[in-house]
C-alpha cells in the first residue's frame, strides 16, 4: 500500500532572466516570491502557499514554456507503477523523482515527499 496526492504546479520557463518571469507570476497569481525557501535556488524560485495548497514552483528550462504537476507519493516506484498501469509511461528517471507522459501526451513528475502534513488530503493505493 502507498498514498500520492497533487504536490505542486510547476511554471516552466523557458528564458534569461528567471527573477522577471517569477515576479510575472507573482503578480498574475497573488503569491509572492518566496526569497528563504530552500526550494528557491538555482534555476528554481517558489511562491509563498499556504501549507494545505499545492506549492507553486518556476523554474527555468531549456525546452519550451509550459505548465506541469508534480505527484508526491511515500512510496515512487509504486506510484509510477500504478500510473504505467493506467497508461503513462516513464520519460526519464532521475535522482530524486520520474518524468512520465500520460496517454494524452502531457508530461509530469513523479516525486517524493514535498509538503508537511502527508498523507492528508492523500489517495490511498493498494
Amino acid at each position: 500500500m502507498h498514498h500520492s496526492r497533487l504536490c505542486a504546479v510547476l511554471i516552466d520557463c523557458h528564458v534569461a532572466d528567471l527573477d522577471q518571469a517569477a515576479r510575472f507570476w507573482a503578480e498574475a497569481l497573488g503569491r509572492p516570491v518566496d526569497p528563504d525557501h530552500p526550494g528557491t535556488r538555482g534555476n528554481y524560485r517558489m511562491l509563498e502557499t499556504p501549507p494545505d495548497e499545492p506549492i507553486v514552483q518556476i523554474q527555468r528550462v531549456s525546452h519550451e514554456s509550459r505548465v506541469h504537476i508534480d505527484i508526491e507519493t511515500d512510496d515512487i516506484p509504486a506510484e509510477v507503477s500504478r500510473l504505467e498501469g493506467l497508461g503513462a509511461s516513464v520519460v526519464s528517471r532521475l535522482e530524486r523523482w520520474v518524468v512520465m507522459q500520460a496517454p494524452t501526451g502531457q508530461r509530469f513528475c513523479v516525486v517524493r515527499l514535498q509538503r508537511p502534513g502527508f498523507p492528508k488530503n492523500a489517495n490511498r493505493w493498494p
